[in-house]
């Protein structure tokens, strides 16, 4: 379990781009619009699609694509980055513009044209900046999969529930399973409104909708057990959310 929160004064951008001279373009590019708006980038360059979806980290704010590499072209890399990481912005470049339709299954931002202007460019990347800073409200946890780690926002999650070794994560997404203990979760998550009911789940209080003598109710229709030992604590910060 990676429970890492992401760091908002830092932009991340990958490059993933097998011809040097595009990369080193990119990179100048990017400090130019670093300097004439005050924002800092953490940039990181890759060669191949291959290089950045094996053992994929979903700490990307920005990916710049190069549609057409030799091993895993831009389009593919995308489509595998997105199954775990839904946030991620992507902006593509390359050498014609047959390839922008493609782009809406993967939801990018847009594309680029080689030889890249800085115009053009810049202007693509303040639309992704802009899109960034609206998310900042956002808050998000990172957990460890067998393909990668996925990125899922906090407000996404119902609740969890502590198996063993393990915790099940239930989202709006599905069920995602990841290593444990409960105790880094809720230390990590207690700002961000969830508390325990019982000693085995962890609730986002911006899902009840109601609590019962012996369960807990939630705008998903799940109903989640509540012990006898955690019901006065748990109704305390129930209250607590909702008055806040």
């Amino acid at each position: 379990m990676n429970d890492r929160f992401e760091d908002k004064d830092m932009i991340k951008i990958a490059i993933v781009e097998d011809e040097m001279e595009y990369v080193e373009t990119l990179r100048s590019y990017l400090a130019r619009y670093e300097k004439d708006n005050s924002v800092s980038f953490q940039i990181q360059a890759f060669t191949d699609g291959l290089d950045i979806v094996s053992d994929y980290s979903a700490s990307y704010d920005i990916i710049l694509l190069d549609i057409q590499m030799k091993y895993l072209n831009g389009m593919k890399t995308a489509q595998k980055i997105r199954e775990l990481d839904e946030d991620v912005i992507f902006i593509f470049i390359t050498s014609s513009s047959q390839f922008a339709v493609e782009g809406y299954s993967v939801d990018a931002l847009g594309y680029i044209l080689k030889p890249v202007p800085y115009l053009s460019f810049s202007q693509i990347i303040n639309k992704a900046v802009g899109r960034i800073l609206k998310r900042q409200a956002v808050h998000y946890i990172s957990i460890d999969r067998p393909e990668g780690t996925m990125r899922l926002s906090t407000d996404s999650v119902y609740y969890i529930e502590s198996q063993l070794h393990h915790v099940l994560i239930h989202t709006d997404k599905g069920n995602f399973v990841a290593s444990g203990p409960m105790k880094r979760l809720e230390e990590a998550l207690k700002t961000f409104g969830f508390t325990k009911c019982h000693n085995a789940y962890l609730v986002n209080l911006k899902h009840v909708t109601g609590c019962l003598p012996i369960e807990v109710l939630l705008f998903s229709g799940d109903r989640i057990p509540v012990s006898r030992s955690r019901k006065k604590s748990f109704m305390e910060c129930l209250a607590e959310y909702m008055g806040g």
